[in-house]
């Protein structure tokens, strides 16, 4: 990738760290029981993560993490295509 992915930590699935996300461009990604459910990319992550919590598969989610970016729509496909090279194939659980 020529731009260097720089996510933030993990962040729990709740109300406090969600209001803390910036609303701005990006990719994030859901995770819980040691796995990712979810990749998105966002114009308004703050927005979209929000958002996301009403979805029934991702409402699973227990952490969330985050990269700021503008191109998110090149990344967040360069990220699937490394994810399902892992696993067989596959996509994330809610995706």
């Amino acid at each position: 990738m020529s731009e260097e992915i720089k996510w933030s930590d993990w962040l729990d699935y709740s109300q406090e760290q969600i209001a803390k996300t910036p609303e701005s461009p990006g990719v994030y990604m859901m995770h819980a029981a040691m796995k990712i459910l979810y990749i998105g990319n966002t114009d308004n992550l703050k927005k979209s993560i929000t958002e996301s919590s009403s979805a029934s598969c991702v409402c699973d989610a227990k952490r969330f993490r985050y990269f700021l970016t503008q191109s998110h729509n090149d990344i967040k496909e360069k990220l699937l295509e490394e994810y399902k090279k892992k696993h067989d194939g596959k996509m994330p659980l809610c995706m």
